[in-house]
């Protein structure tokens, strides 16, 4: 029985402060200047990302309780394996139930603000204003009537990060201008406390550090100050998210995570480029752009999706003729030259999994063969048109699976981002449901 149905006098509410792409280490230092993020920092750890260390992969553990083998989402897009077409990873893929419909069903109320993985969003007992990726606002909130009031609100739903990778001025006038539309929501969404569990994420540090780390990190670096205004604006966002906080009425818990940690690009590094180089991978004709994965030609024993997922293909896809008995060899031969890759000496990968390694089990049609785990400051890409393996192309960060930051109220010391969302049914005596 959950709690509410138990203690119908009051809601033990509790409040999860998302915090993209944060890791502790870079936290603690911003909050030498920035007094909301040193107050987050105080008793906080770190948690292990899901792999791949993807915005959609651990964000969807989290608001389904289950990893990657579970929920079916391994990146931002997925292959049709009978034409070849890429798409995004949306809420329509996730194969088993949310933590929203566990909540719901025990009676229990959901607010959520700007999640990513949720989009188009699905109905719930609640409202929600799904996050990235998210494309058209009506179908970006629920229930229905919330889209209209985000509308005469001039809500946004994502920064302009295209223009904005190349005009930091504009990206940073389109992240404060994202800070202001998850405020504008929070003040919609909150007031009435008639809710149980609220889930709100800011993204606007992950944007940041994709395209502007260096000038985070670096003083002397000719934005510096502007990227710090523009952390000081999120610190007053978290401020006045956590007076909100402060103000609820006992009991209550507040968790504050990220879905992964950030560090300095060194260089991005292109599976797909290193596979045709090997002989794995045998392009057709000429890709129209970088995610046409049409040119995956008949000879190619393998390919890779975003970052570093890797498929052996097989007959199982139209223009697959790997079998099942080459299928080990291949794979291993694979994942050694891979082990091997080096950059100016230094290793590129920290650890190749196999599909067995981190999906025991898993039947999902989606589970890659070999996953690539890089080292710190090496991003991982699966383009179908570069020439090089190694390169940089306008971005200075990078995620890594390790140092993202965790905190709860509670004292809860969770593994992965899975963990979370079991933690947050717990606190609701619940469990998660089994797709």
């Amino acid at each position: 029985m959950s709690i509410l149905l138990s203690s119908a006098s009051r809601r033990h509410r509790l409040v999860v402060l998302g915090l993209d792409g944060l890791p502790l280490d870079l936290a603690r230092r911003l909050g030498a200047s920035l007094p909301a993020i040193r107050r987050l920092t105080e008793n906080a750890t770190t948690i292990q990302a899901e792999l791949p260390e993807l915005s959609p992969v651990n964000w969807t553990s989290l608001f389904t309780a289950k990893g990657p083998e579970k929920h079916g989402v391994f990146g931002f897009s997925r292959l049709n394996p009978h034409t070849y077409q890429l798409s995004i990873a949306d809420s329509g893929q996730v194969a088993c139930p949310t933590i929203f419909d566990t909540l719901g069903a025990a009676g229990l109320v959901s607010r959520v603000i700007n999640l990513p993985g949720t989009y188009p969003v699905r109905p719930l007992r609640g409202m929600m204003i799904t996050g990235f990726v998210s494309h058209e606002l009506h179908r970006a909130a629920h229930p229905p009537f919330l889209a209209a009031r985000l509308a005469e609100a001039d809500y946004r739903l994502e920064a302009d990060t295209s223009r904005g990778a190349g005009d930091p001025d504009y990206l940073l006038a389109e992240l404060r201008a994202t800070l202001a539309s998850r405020l504008t929501a929070l003040d919609m969404l909150w007031p009435d406390l008639a809710w149980d569990l609220f889930v709100h994420v800011f993204t606007e540090t992950d944007r940041l550090f994709h395209f502007l780390m260096d000038a985070v990190l670096d003083p002397g670096h000719r934005l510096h100050l502007d990227c710090m205004r523009l952390l000081a604006h999120w610190d007053d966002a978290l401020s006045r998210f956590l007076a909100r906080y402060d103000s609820l009425p006992e009991p209550k818990r507040l968790m504050v995570v990220a879905d992964h940690g950030f560090t300095q690009l060194q260089v991005e590094v292109c599976v797909n480029t290193w596979l045709k180089q090997q002989g794995f991978l045998v392009g057709e004709g000429t890709p129209s752009s970088e995610w046409d994965a049409g040119v995956i030609g008949e000879r190619s024993a393998a390919f890779a999706l975003d970052p570093g997922r890797i498929y052996i293909h097989t007959r199982d896809y139209a223009r697959g003729s790997v079998n099942e008995a080459e299928k080990p060899a291949l794979t291993a031969a694979i994942r050694d030259g891979l082990r091997g890759l080096t950059f100016d000496g230094e290793p590129v990968m920290e650890h190749v999994y196999t599909s067995d390694e981190l999906y025991p089990g898993s039947r999902c049609a989606q589970v890659p063969d070999l996953v690539c785990l890089a080292r710190p400051g090496f991003d991982l890409k699966a383009k179908f048109d570069r020439e090089e393996i190694f390169g940089l192309h306008g971005r200075t960060g990078a995620h890594t699976a390790h140092g993202a930051i965790f905190a709860d109220t509670a004292g809860l010391r969770p593994g992965r981002m899975r963990d979370v969302g079991a933690a947050i049914l717990d606190h609701f005596n619940l469990s998660a449901q089994e797709a």
